[in-house]
């Protein structure tokens, strides 16, 4: 198969028909865990409040740490779909959804313990603890559908059908939102009534999701193989990019937790205002994620193709789009900085401290866009032992920095820091960047 190569802003359009979806998508990530803290704020008493912050910390964490289920499976899709192999294709899903279920499957088996060593580990009384842990309770049953559907979404992507991913995350947020107002309202199930409804708008999304592939099928594939399937060579690059992405995912949330306690060192005040900043920084990573994961589709589709020029076309088309994001973010940071963190904070000493530090956040966007653009084009190519070495490389240089400049320039030192660590994961990537051409169009020709 040969990628027709369009003129220069047919690519521009191509770009943007999967970025935009994406970016739709992932704007209503946030959404599940603000129903919940806004439902829960209003419960009587601040331990349901505190008891839904712990259990959606929870999730967030296991759900961080396991999202590379997500970016192989668009990885390895994306070049099948480029290659046209739809046998490829089906053996790809199935091996990420059992890998999937087997990971829920291990989660559900310890979650007492998992549950207990949490808890205990994030703190808090006697009763947000007893209320986190019936939260948790309630959610974890459907963690098994809710990998999958992190498969079902890196399929998706990898067959660049960004409109029906953003259909499915509908789905799930549609359904939270009903269903938890119907559970904590109407039946008066508190805590458990919230974690049951994330759980079934998780199992809702599922089943959305497996009907978009049942109708996405191939007719006439050849009759599913089990030894193909698990086949010891297949599962092991499999396990071995989601091993890569795993430790990568382990030292980026290293570098966070941190920076975290960095800021906690320098008092309640700094804590707070950096958490403002940081939520500015998560809004523009959902954001230029999106052009990051249409780098990741079409690269991956490049180079099951074997069309160099189609590549070189992603990768430039897609950064410009990206740059150009954040570069707006930074003027809206600059120009509305102040404005975001009244809106976000009534707090005056948290006001101060982040306005004080919101210079660095308007320097973010355009600083951490060229990591996200390569952690996209390394996923598309399944270079995932690269972005692993390079991910430890940049955490081992926020480390050093970490652990010196704030001494020397208290907060402003960490962000210094920070953006180190946004610089040297870029840095790296880049040197790397090379070997994807080399490697990956190496068969070609």
């Amino acid at each position: 198969m040969t990628i027709p190569v369009p003129d220069a802003w047919s690519w521009h359009r191509r770009v943007l028909k999967l970025a935009v979806p994406i970016i739709a998508a992932n704007l209503t990530q946030p959404m599940l865990s603000t129903v919940d803290t806004a439902i829960a704020g209003h419960l009587s008493g601040a331990a349901s409040l505190g008891g839904a912050a712990l259990g959606g910390l929870f999730f967030n964490i296991v759900f961080w740490g396991l999202g590379f289920l997500r970016m192989s499976t668009t990885g390895l899709v994306a070049t099948a779909y480029g290659a046209q192999d739809q046998t490829a294709l089906r053996d790809h899903l199935l091996r990420a959804l059992i890998l999937a279920v087997c990971a829920g499957a291990v989660l559900l088996a310890v979650k007492g313990p998992l549950t207990a060593t949490a808890v205990r580990l994030f703190g808090g009384g006697a009763v947000v603890s007893e209320a986190a842990s019936g939260y948790i309770a309630a959610r974890l049953w459907s963690v098994p559908l809710t990998l999958a559907n992190f498969v079902i979404l890196g399929y998706l992507l990898g067959c660049q059908r960004t409109g029906l991913a953003l259909l499915v995350q509908g789905v799930i947020n549609a359904v939270n939102v009903i269903l938890a107002v119907g559970l904590v309202y109407g039946l008066n199930l508190d805590l458990v009534g919230l974690g049951s409804a994330t759980a079934l708008a998780d199992t809702a999304g599922f089943v959305a999701g497996v009907a978009i592939l049942w109708r996405l099928r191939a007719e006439n594939l050849p009759t599913l193989r089990w030894r193909r399937l698990l086949a010891f060579s297949a599962l092991r690059r499999l396990m071995a990019a989601n091993a890569d992405i795993f430790l990568r995912t382990l030292c980026l949330i290293v570098c966070f937790t941190w920076f975290t306690h960095a800021g906690s060192r320098q008092g309640d005040v700094i804590l707070a205002a950096n958490a403002v900043l940081l939520t500015l920084q998560t809004v523009m990573a959902y954001l230029l994620d999106g052009f990051a994961q249409a780098g990741e589709a079409l690269v991956g589709a490049a180079i099951g193709a074997g069309e160099r020029t189609s590549y070189r076309r992603v990768i430039r088309v897609s950064t410009q789009w990206a740059v150009l994001t954040a570069g707006l973010f930074s003027l809206v940071y600059a120009l509305a900085g102040s404005l975001i963190v009244r809106g976000l904070t009534d707090n005056a000493p948290v006001r101060q401290a982040a306005i004080a530090f919101l210079p660095w956040a308007v320097a973010s966007p355009l600083v951490s866009v060229w990591s996200f653009q390569l952690d996209g084009f390394f996923i598309g190519a399944t270079r995932t032992r690269d972005m692993r070495n390079g991910m430890m490389f940049a955490m081992l240089s926020f480390l050093l920095a970490a652990s010196s400049l704030p001494e020397m320039f208290g907060n402003h030192g960490l962000w210094a820091s920070f953006l180190i660590f946004m610089v040297a994961r870029a840095a790296a990537l880049w040197l790397f960047l090379p070997h994807i051409e080399r490697d990956g169009f190496l068969a070609a020709e």
